[in-house]
């Protein structure tokens, strides 16, 4: 679990290490990168500028990417024991029709699991055995040493801004252009206990102008309902009841998640957007982005969250092998290996986008005649290239450092 711990503690923890590494940011990608270093042997001091840990959460779609990640921190039984299936999809007209229902399971077995959870039991699962942070802080200058908000400063090796896709660690830093895609469409998140008959199944509805989805976690189901931004000021209650005229084929299980939207007075409110940084690293400051921070996804693939946790699993293995004189050259080639990874899978993340949040009833009729033929295999093809070509860390890292 996050321990909330003073900042001076943190330090003093660390004054010994061999690499002293301050992270900014308790989300997916820092937990992780700090939860790894620490089976290292190192600590890692963790801040977060949320007094609390309180971030309503979302549900997760795992890709076996993460398997080597959890199994190294040592938590990839309890992953299991508090994650769900998801091993089949199903795709729905825009009257709610299902026109295909593909098995996710067959497609990803030979990589390992693909797995539904929320974002905050991962979070539990990622520090089950600890993780000190310091809460309400932020840097506020990075040069030879670093300053935080309490007015404190020390001295670090290597900072890591892993503070989300609007991070502002990242506004210190000369990483060069930062770009973003707004889709101009935004959705509710939520949660139901109808399961269905089939709990292991995730499901989606691309209406014209609207989208519903439910996603398997452990014993329930997380939903999405969105559309265009402009649209949403009717209130997710105006429409759900929207959803059930437009689409009335979808059947019992996307109904009860209509009615959990409705039921529900505290939705969160998920915008769609991401970010892209021009370059992960800033020599001069020995800082480096990590995660939504460097490259911040679209949920529409599914891979948004594992490819933070690879890139977390990444460096930190790269890191087990730097010293301060080998820091710099590990860093360029993580960047070098990792970078490409990534974005490639935000580029395919973009590309769905593109067909998902479309609106017109042409547009609809046109996109269903293309899912009729188009299989889950081919639209998930370039994700699947990537966990079958997961990178070696060890030898990237042993590379970087025979050819200083």
């Amino acid at each position: 679990m996050l321990t909330a711990t003073t900042l001076s503690e943190q330090l003093e923890a660390q004054r010994d290490d061999r690499l002293r590494v301050l992270i900014a940011g308790a989300g997916v990608a820092g937990v992780t990168l700090a939860s790894f270093l620490r089976t290292r042997g190192l600590h890692p001091v963790l801040i977060e500028r949320m007094p609390r840990m309180e971030h309503p959460g979302y549900m997760l779609a795992l890709m076996p990417t993460v398997d080597p990640v959890l199994k190294d921190i040592g938590v990839h039984d309890e992953y299991l024991a508090r994650s769900a299936p998801l091993t089949r999809y199903a795709f729905r007209s825009h009257r709610g029709r299902t026109l295909r229902t593909d098995d996710l399971g067959a497609l990803l077995s030979l990589h390992g699991d693909y797995q539904g959870i929320e974002r905050g039991v991962l979070l539990e699962v990622l520090t089950a055995h600890g993780c000190p942070v310091t809460f309400d802080t932020t840097i506020t200058t990075i040069g030879d040493d670093v300053g935080f908000s309490s007015r404190e400063r020390a001295a670090f090796d290597l900072v890591v801004a892993a503070d989300g896709i609007h991070s502002r660690t990242r506004d210190l830093l000369e990483v060069g252009e930062v770009s973003t895609v707004d889709t101009g469409w935004a959705g509710w998140v939520t949660w139901s206990d109808a399961l269905g008959d089939d709990p292991a199944l995730g499901e989606e509805l691309w209406g014209d102008g609207l989208f519903l989805g439910v996603y398997p976690v452990k014993d329930r189901i997380g939903i999405f309902l969105g559309g265009p931004v402009a649209d949403l000021r009717i209130g997710p209650s105006a429409l759900a009841a929207r959803v059930r005229k437009a689409a009335p084929e979808i059947g019992p299980r996307l109904g009860a998640a209509l009615d959990a939207v409705t039921a529900d007075p505290d939705t969160y409110l998920w915008p769609l957007t991401d970010v892209r940084a021009q370059r992960w690293i800033d020599a001069r400051r020995h800082a480096v982005l990590l995660g939504d921070a460097a490259s911040g996804f679209l949920p529409t693939a599914g891979i948004g969250a594992g490819m933070a946790m690879e890139s977390a699993w990444m460096l930190g293995r790269m890191l087990a092998h730097a010293d301060r004189t080998s820091l710099s050259a590990v860093l360029a080639e993580w960047e070098h290996v990792q970078k490409p990874r990534v974005e490639s899978a935000q580029s395919n993340s973009r590309m769905l986008a593109k067909l998902m949040f479309r609106r017109g009833r042409a547009v609809a009729w046109l996109r269903e005649t293309a899912m009729r033929v188009m299989t889950v295999k081919a639209v998930l093809g370039p994700i699947i290239r990537l966990i079958a070509e997961q990178p070696d860390p060890d030898a990237a890292a042993e590379s970087a450092i025979s050819a200083r």
